[in-house]
């Protein structure tokens, strides 16, 4: 089995483990409602993705809009 010869300075093993931790999400203002979101994602309370409206539609509710 290997065994290290020297002992592995502070230095070292925090250059090492420079790249290990969690990184923070970039946190946006959603432009249709203000809400706060996640970069990249679609808004949860409108719906709205890049100013468009992104709301997926079931089968059950085409049926109720086409028969209005």
């Amino acid at each position: 089995m290997a065994v290290p010869k020297k002992k592995t300075s502070k230095s070292k093993k925090n250059m090492r483990k420079s790249h290990d931790f969690i990184k923070a999400q970039n946190i946006l203002v959603c432009d249709n409602c203000g809400a706060p979101i996640i970069a990249h994602n679609v808004c949860k309370f409108c719906s709205y993705y890049k100013g468009r409206n992104i709301s997926i539609i079931t089968p059950t509710e085409e049926i109720t809009e086409n028969q209005v």
